[in-house]
């Protein structure tokens, strides 16, 4: 009976003298390091939590966090949207009638994104939309924090391209398609005659 009582009494000494330690060194500052340090991990005895905004972790060279769309190098190949496991990414396609450039890396564009949109609310920061991409455009950056009021404004739009614009780009495809599918019915009714 002795025995358990003192045993008792250690166990909640133990434990007591654990929060009282813990209590007043939670205003100690928090000392920031590159992870690559030795000590990284071992920094967090002793403190409860860093003072944020005023004191921010280092954010380590292989991050996976915000994502960014160079537009100018992407040529709407929809792999990103399509290796997503959330479906975050929302693009929508509008065939050029010509080419309409290159990238910087020499890849000809032949598709206007009408639509780009990265939902970050949904994703899951796995990367491999980033893998995938043939030209590098679709990168993560080094930003954390993008604290928002409204859920609706992690939807970042990366085109630039206005409704009136797409309707346009669009209707000038369906006329070239319409004036090749007219050209090809003409030369099969003139083989055909002439046959």
């Amino acid at each position: 009976m002795l025995k358990r009582l003192i045993n008792g009494f250690t166990t909640a000494w133990k434990g007591l003298s654990l929060t009282v330690k813990h209590l007043f060194a939670s205003n100690a500052d928090r000392k920031i390091i590159t992870v690559s340090d030795s000590n990284y991990f071992k920094q967090l005895e002793g403190t409860n939590t860093i003072q944020y905004p005023k004191q921010e972790l280092p954010v380590p060279e292989v991050g996976r966090y915000q994502l960014d769309v160079e537009m100018d190098d992407c040529i709407v190949c929809d792999l990103c949207a399509k290796v997503c496991p959330v479906n975050c990414i929302d693009i929508e396609a509008i065939k050029a009638t010509e080419a309409i450039g290159q990238t910087s890396d020499g890849t000809t564009k032949r598709l206007y994104a009408a639509k780009f949109d990265i939902d970050m609310a949904k994703c899951m920061y796995c990367g491999l939309c980033t893998i995938v991409c043939p030209t590098e455009c679709i990168v993560m950056t080094n930003q954390y924090d993008k604290t928002v009021f409204q859920l609706s404004d992690l939807t970042y739009q990366f085109s630039d391209m206005s409704p009136e614009v797409a309707a346009e780009k669009r209707a000038l495809f369906d006329q070239q398609q319409a004036e090749k599918q007219a050209a090809k019915l003409a030369a099969t009714q003139k083989k055909e005659g002439g046959a």
